[in-house]
């Protein structure tokens, strides 16, 4: 049974998203402001949270940015329904998805069944040695897709299970362009929408990501018009 935390300041949408997780067999956590869900979150992880931007005491994108410091807990934001700006800088810091009031509680559950699909391979992972076809080795970037582990030049660079994902995508056949709905459908299950600003936003913190390491990083090429191939270096 996942774990879902649920944070947000309105107690209506607690109640009535709890009970429709619940019923799906989901046990669930909530809170009430951000910096309370913080120690929540800390003290007992769930396997994902639901974020919403705009709360009192620490808003979500706060939450999102400490809980980034130690963790890769998988993260779906609420966003308003007109504040694109927010679901930008929100993917741009690590989020998972997101999704905008009002919204279906139905779609919600199929976005949050689809983030812990594509997060099942770090649940599932035993301390057991890879398998070769397991790891993928494109110049200086180790990419371990059972242990889910990704090193450029033997630094260990930490990704999201969407990053992730994407760079397994591209990196599976490096010189091949992959268009941004070919990254979609890796990413992202059949019954979650999402447009071209999602991929790029997550390919933009990839980038950034590596240069921490490597301040020349530029494996992953954007052909524009086109989308993105993984350049062997």
């Amino acid at each position: 049974m996942a774990k879902i935390a649920l944070v947000d300041d309105d107690r209506n949408i607690l109640t009535s998203v709890s009970i429709a997780l619940k019923s799906e067999g989901f046990e669930v956590e909530t809170y009430n402001d951000g910096a309370s869900a913080l120690f929540g979150l800390q003290d007992s992880p769930p396997d994902l949270a639901v974020l919403d931007i705009k709360m009192p005491r620490m808003d979500g994108m706060e939450l999102l940015r400490r809980l980034r410091q130690k963790s890769n807990l998988p993260v779906i934001f609420l966003t308003s329904k007109d504040d694109e700006m927010d679901e930008v800088v929100g993917l741009s810091m690590g989020a998972d998805d997101y999704i905008a009031k009002p919204f279906s509680q139905r779609l919600l559950i199929e976005r949050i069944k689809a983030v812990l699909r594509r997060n099942d391979i770090v649940l599932t992972a035993s301390g057991a040695s890879a398998p070769e076809d397991g790891v993928i080795i494109c110049g200086s970037l180790s990419l371990d897709k059972q242990r889910h582990t990704v090193t450029w030049r033997d630094e260990p660079v930490v990704l999201t299970v969407t990053e992730f994902i994407i760079l397994n995508e591209l990196a599976e056949r490096p010189g091949i362009v992959k268009s941004r709905n070919q990254l979609m459908d890796a990413a992202y299950s059949d019954q979650v929408y999402v447009d071209d600003r999602t991929i790029d936003s997550h390919i933009k913190r990839l980038r950034k990501k590596f240069k921490k390491s490597d301040d020349s990083y530029a494996s992953i090429e954007t052909l524009y018009g086109v989308g993105y191939r993984y350049i062997e270096a």
